[in-house]
């Protein structure tokens, strides 16, 4: 009895002492060198396997012994190599693209990801398929294509504007290579910053972040940029209507380190000029935008890895007219900059250190004879952060991390003159902010069927000095008083805890149940004056007066995969809670910020949103594509607006249904069609307007705050692309066959029609007024103001 005994207490130690070893390494392009995100690692024998992170590395460990080891990405050949793990291997493989007609794919990532993750509402969007839909004007648009996913909703006609899961604009976490983008709008929101061909990996949450990712209320976008050939030079292209772009990449030295270039720019500019005479009123009126992005990578050892990338983008709008000697110039833009140290510890321990550089600025300068006004605001952050991740065994894996940024605002610095005389604006007005975060997350396995992913973030924001406060007396708004804060003294201070959780539960018949949980902190916030995202729109801190806003989502879904994962669906329904929202006060504007703080000019509320999304998505075959519907409901409450009556946003619409079908006739033709229909935008009208004696002025009485909609939205685009035969035929004169060689150049035209059925949508309403004042019969008249009609666009695309 005492010798069983003894066997039992020694049975778990001697479980846990079963040797393990770990197998970890790279997984890349074989052709490229470029790392694969989100690859296969798979071990049949045992039913174990891992994926590839952002940066190429696996890592699994299980019970030492031999086995066949099935390496797998979308579109690449698979491979399979017999391994003996009798102690740790590190094993780099490379992966060749199919040879066969594969079968296509407009979402990529593990076959089974749409049942198996824990995360809900995340989706990999594949760029090469993304450039074969329909593109506006052109040009290929990674924010149009994202608008096309259920819980993600246009800001407008032809805008890349989006609102996710009745979020604002403000509260999507954009991020390029790491680097937050405040404004990814080019032609006042028509055009995205980001160019397609530098573009690898695009992923989009939007069902609760995970614990790694703050700052943000609603969604994350992160895009992550090609690291550019490490074997051999390569460039590509396109051009366009208005715009032409290209790409150079290859090897700095070769299998070590690696560069990528890439420009854009348009040119109605210059098509336009030489049409416009030397006489003409607006001669030298102009508008353009251009881009530049650039990455560096150096590969020092097995263990170390650096990375260097970059982003500069302008918009330039000048307007002149000799006529009546006016003049004004609108240049805004971005600049992003990150420098990245990826180090193994060892097989299973990895670091990523991230230095983070990102500007914002928008400015606007006018003449009128010899009177000069100018504006111009923005946001300058720098943000140092490391990421942590512990791959424990292949059923749990910790990922911990911290954050540091230092930010700098301009809500507006105004400056006038007259001639030689200047006016007194005051001096530009500076604030400085810190904010800081560490989180930790655990995905572990509880069995084969249940998986469980918690996380636990700690966020801090701090206002510091210098700094003036004006009080303002609440009877006239006028100026009271000052508090004057020195340089690094506090102006306040908030912070909190963001719990995250998700689970999945596999059902057995290919299907699984999801749920999760964010609550999240935003000190930056954005001041808009637009339903449309515009460079005008202040970035500022949080303060005295602005409190953090805080967003908590539930949400519950149902996932499952048909036909061998050819078919997959699911159904999430959400709700999500909102408070400390900001909008203007009635009549604000962002010049009156001139000897006053931001938040003066601001009124807050809260606000609340549910709804249930339906999607389907074809993945596999000639014929692929998704649909995707939103039912959803976005109300907003504030104790200034309507006496404090609940309204719905305006960005609130119950139906929006995308649908974005690719079929390849042949290996050289493929035809994309894109439908949308969305419910009309939600908007405050003009009811009546009348003449006060008593008053003497006139007074428009208003709906209440967004109290009418527009007509709805629907239009439907087509596209048709024909790729040249990248290889050609040639004799071997030694033998006499036929062979193939593959082209130096080979090259692909698009031709889209953007709005095929000519829909007049309304971008906005005009309205006029009717009548006879002297007895108060005016009458208010709308007129519907539309702004794209049919548009053909044609784009050559190169590669060599």
């Amino acid at each position: 009895m005492k010798n069983f005994l003894s066997v039992l207490l020694l049975l778990p130690i001697l479980t846990f002492a079963q040797h393990k070893q770990t197998l970890s390494g790279y997984i890349k392009d074989k052709a490229s060198g470029e790392v694969l995100i989100g690859a296969t690692v798979y071990i049949p024998s045992i039913s174990k396997g891992a994926t590839s992170n952002v940066y190429g590395f696996y890592s699994l460990t299980v019970p030492e012994g031999s086995y066949d080891v099935t390496y797998s990405f979308v579109g690449y050949e698979e491979v399979t190599k017999q391994i003996d793990l009798n102690e740790d291997v590190k094993l780099n493989v490379e992966l060749g693209e199919s040879s066969q007609v594969m079968e296509e794919v407009i979402v990529e990532g593990k076959a089974n990801d749409n049942t198996n993750s824990t995360q809900m509402g995340q989706i990999d969007l594949n760029v090469d398929k993304i450039k074969s839909l329909p593109a506006f004007m052109g040009e290929v648009d990674v924010l149009k294509t994202i608008q096309l996913l259920p819980g993600v909703q246009s800001s407008g006609e032809g805008n890349t504007g989006f609102y996710v899961r009745g979020g604002g604009p403000d509260q999507n976490l954009i991020l390029l290579d790491g680097a937050p983008v405040y404004n990814a709008s080019h032609l006042f929101g028509f055009f995205s910053v980001f160019n397609a061909d530098a573009i690898k990996n695009i992923n989009m949450i939007k069902g609760g972040m995970p614990a790694k990712y703050g700052t943000k209320l609603a969604s994350v976008l992160d895009i992550t940029m090609k690291d550019g050939n490490y074997k051999e030079f390569h460039g590509e292209g396109g051009i366009g209507l208005i715009a032409s772009r290209f790409t150079l990449e290859g090897p700095i030295k070769k299998d070590t380190a690696s560069f990528i270039i890439s420009a854009r720019r348009t040119y109605i500019d210059v098509l336009v000029d030489p049409f416009i005479k030397e006489t003409a009123a607006i001669k030298g009126s102009g508008y353009y935008f251009y881009d530049l992005t650039a990455k560096f990578n150096w590969i020092v050892s097995d263990k170390d890895r650096l990375f260097l990338s970059g982003y500069f983008g302008r918009d330039v709008f000048t307007y002149k007219d000799k006529n009546i000697g006016i003049n004004f110039d609108v240049p805004w833009g971005n600049a992003t900059g990150s420098l990245r140290w990826n180090h193994l510890f060892n097989d299973k321990l990895f670091l990523n250190t991230t230095a983070i550089f990102t500007d914002f600025d928008f400015g606007f300068s006018s003449s009128v004879d010899d009177f000069r006004f100018e504006i111009s605001s923005g946001i300058q952050d720098w943000n140092f952060k490391q990421d942590l991740t512990y791959f424990m065994s292949t059923r749990n894996e910790i990922q911990a991390g911290w954050n540091f940024i230092h930010h700098r605002f301009i809500p507006t610095s105004v400056s006038a003159s007259s001639g030689e005389t200047e006016f007194d604006t005051g001096e530009t007005v500076k604030i400085f902010a810190y904010e800081g975060a560490a989180y930790i997350q655990d995905e572990f396995d509880v069995n084969e069927n249940f998986t469980l992913n918690f996380g636990l973030r700690y966020s801090l924001f701090q206002q510091i000095g210098p700094f003036t406060r004006y009080h303002k007396n609440p009877i006239n708004g006028k100026t009271d008083s000052t508090t004057t804060y020195g340089k690094g003294e506090q102006v306040v201070f908030y912070d909190g805890w963001e719990p995250r959780f998700s689970m999945r539960y596999l059902l057995p018949d290919k299907s699984s149940i999801k749920a999760g949980f964010a609550h999240n902190y935003q000190y930056v916030h954005l001041a808009s004056i637009s339903s449309v995202s515009l460079p005008t729109d202040l970035w500022f801190p949080s303060s005295e007066l602005v409190k953090p806003q805080i967003g908590t989502q539930y949400s519950l879904g149902y996932f499952r995969n048909f036909n061998n994962n050819a078919w997959e669906t699911s159904v999430e329904v959400y709700y999500k809670d909102l408070k400390n929202l900001i909008e203007y006060k009635e009549n604000a504007q962002p010049e009156d910020n001139v000897a006053d703080n931001v938040d003066n000019q601001l009124t807050f509320g809260n606000g609340y949103s549910y709804g249930a999304e339906f999607f389907v998505k074809k993945a596999k075959g000639k014929f692929n594509g998704w649909i995707g519907y939103t039912w959803s409901r976005t109300m907003r409450t504030f104790d200034d607006i309507d006496g404090g009556l609940e309204f719905p946003a305006k960005y609130d619409r119950r139906h929006d249904l995308s649908v974005a079908l690719q079929y390849d006739i042949t290996d050289q033709w493929n035809v994309g069609v894109i439908f949308v229909y969305a419910t009309g935008n939600a908007i405050s009208l003009p009811e009546r307007r009348f003449y006060s004696f008593t008053e003497n002025r006139l007074i428009t009485v208003w709906s209440t705050r967004n109290g009418y909609r527009m007509i709805p939205y629907h239009r439907g685009d087509i596209s048709v692309t024909y790729t040249g035969k990248t290889t050609k035929e040639f004799i071997d004169p030694d033998t006499g066959e036929k062979m193939q060689k593959k082209k130096r150049l080979h090259s692909s035209w698009n031709f889209s029609v953007y709005n095929v059925y000519n829909r007049r949508n309304p971008y906005f309403l005009f309205f006029d007024y009717s009548g006879d004042l002297s007895n108060n019969t005016l009458d208010v008249n709308g007129y519907q103001i539309s702004l794209f009609p049919i548009l053909p666009s044609i784009t050559w695309n190169f590669k060599f």
